[in-house]
């Protein structure tokens, strides 16, 4: 389970798909990083570009900057990003006993990061449901709005407040799609 939450925390969101960077299969495989990607280009032709791509100057940038340390040293050359597919090509150029149990494992982390997304976006969903509810019985209270204290009129201007910050939140989460991040402020699941 900790192998499987290890390898999880090594798939990225880049360019809208779940990937990994050369370097942590590398570690996975067991192997150096220049000997993964010699394999990959002697075989080039099985590795098409929504397989595996390598990053630009300013996704390098901003996946470093997500990390307070950087894990990946001083590289001088732009990783690669391996997709899924990628992935599951790369066991039929690694052949070791090593390569094919680690590629069963990120095949499954993969698996499990996809229905961890799933089950976000029903979340989502549920959460946006829920505040749309909420704002309609927040327009009921705040029509008869003239006729309430200054102080119960600034408590509602709180709540709406509120309630535009939340919806933000979640368009912001949905198409980020931010598996680190469970519950959003001010909200209680029931």
């Amino acid at each position: 389970m900790n192998e499987l939450i290890e390898i999880k925390t090594k798939i990225h969101n880049i360019r809208g798909q779940q990937v990994m960077l050369d370097k942590d299969l590398a570690d996975l495989y067991g192997v150096e990083v220049r000997t993964l990607n010699q394999s990959v280009k002697r075989n080039i032709k099985r590795f098409p570009t929504d397989f595996m791509f390598q990053l630009n100057e300013e996704e390098w940038k901003n996946l470093k900057s997500q990390f307070v340390i950087s894990r990946w040293g001083g590289s001088r050359f732009l990783p690669y990003a391996f997709t899924e597919q990628g992935v599951a090509m790369l066991s039929s150029v690694l052949h070791s006993d090593t390569a094919i149990e680690a590629n069963i494992r990120i095949m499954r982390a993969f698996v499990a990061v996809r229905q961890y997304i799933a089950l976000q976006k029903e979340e989502y969903g549920l959460l946006e449901t829920r505040i749309k509810q909420l704002e309609v019985t927040l327009e009921e209270s705040l029509h008869d709005r003239n006729e309430i204290d200054e102080d119960t009129r600034f408590r509602l201007e709180q709540l709406e407040d509120a309630l535009a910050e939340m919806r933000v939140d979640i368009k912001h989460l949905s198409k980020n799609g931010n598996p680190g991040r469970t519950t959003i402020k001010g909200f209680k699941k029931e």
